[in-house]
């Protein structure tokens, strides 16, 4: 691998892991509180989690998490 090719997969691999750290830190907590116990967490909100700001946060998650272990291996293969 050429040192400009490895210099930008660095790069992008920055740019993805700060990625990561402001999407985590953007998603709400699990939190089941007593609603949990008595049936009532599951909800319209609950069902249609997918499709809100929280569901597209966990998708970006994912994403972003195959490419760092994409970009890890990688940045390791020629070493």
């Amino acid at each position: 691998m050429s040192v400009g090719l490895r210099t930008a997969i660095q790069v992008v691999y920055i740019i993805v892991c700060i990625a990561i750290i402001v999407v985590v830190l953007m998603q709400e907590g699990k939190e089941s509180g007593l609603g949990a116990i008595s049936g009532v967490a599951d909800s319209y909100w609950s069902r249609n989690k997918g499709r809100s700001a929280e569901g597209n946060l966990i998708k970006i998650t994912a994403v972003l998490g195959g490419l760092f272990i994409i970009l890890s291996v990688v940045l390791c293969i020629n070493m």
